[in-house]
């Protein structure tokens, strides 16, 4: 049997409320992260790690400008697949509207609105089997999804945004899942918040012993709020102006 193929989602779909009233006009994945529309962030995350057939999950009233923005994947060695998400219901929909898309191939997914600073590169390419995710510590953990870890450093719960976090590790943007993800997604129940949680899957995985958590080590983004987009172009000028310095 061949081995699977990795693929690559990028989800970039919701309403982007929070930076409002600058959505009004575009999608949030599309707003300028200094030189860059924010959504070419996690588009070169996975083609560093070598996934060339990717799904980009938008929402239906900015579809046809990431169309424009990003074209066919040619340009990049790649080929992009398009799909709507007509109403935001949670990250874990992605695998229900991508599931043709997945089939029998391992996935990773990334937020469109996820910037990171590490190359994920071997992290995707060693994975085989189960789920993988990407816990970071942060100052808010009450934000995100949170990792509780025994004395061995191995996870034993995760909550999603908890009031009382267990630990200081935040569940980040990045998600690998085997093609069993379809079936976990089609048994959840919707939260109180009206979603297919992330959370939900994770701890499908957890419960089978088939959760490997790794860490992110450089700086990471999630550019939901005006706060976190100034600190990501900060950084991203920042980064930009370096590689120029070391090209002269």
């Amino acid at each position: 049997m061949a081995d699977k193929e990795m693929k690559g989602i990028i989800l970039a779909g919701g309403a982007g409320t929070r930076l409002y009233p600058l959505t009004k006009v575009t999608s949030k994945q599309l707003l300028p992260v200094y030189n860059k529309p924010m959504i070419q962030y996690p588009l070169e995350t996975l083609i560093r790690a070598g996934i060339k057939d990717i799904l980009i999950i938008v929402a239906p009233d900015h579809a046809g400008d990431f169309l424009k923005c990003l074209g066919s994947g040619r340009e990049y060695g790649c080929h992009f697949t398009y799909e709507i998400q007509d109403k935001p219901e949670g990250i874990a929909q992605a695998f229900m509207i991508g599931q043709d898309f997945i089939d029998h191939d391992n996935v990773t997914l990334i937020l469109g609105d996820n910037l990171y600073e590490d190359d994920f590169s071997e992290a995707i390419k060693t994975f085989e089997t189960g789920g993988r995710i990407f816990a970071k510590r942060v100052s808010d953990p009450q934000r995100f999804g949170v990792v509780e870890f025994d004395e061995n450093n191995r996870a034993i719960s995760i909550e999603e945004k908890p009031q009382n976090p267990k630990s200081e590790f935040s569940v980040t943007g990045l998600y690998i899942y085997d093609s069993t993800v379809i079936d976990k997604v089609k048994a959840l129940a919707f939260s109180d918040r009206g979603e297919l949680e992330i959370t939900d899957v994770n701890n499908l995985y957890l419960a089978e012993n088939k959760l490997d958590v790794a860490f992110v080590e450089g700086r990471w983004f999630d550019t939901g709020t005006f706060e976190s987009m100034h600190e990501a172009i900060s950084f991203a000028r920042d980064r930009h102006l370096a590689k120029e310095a070391r090209s002269l």
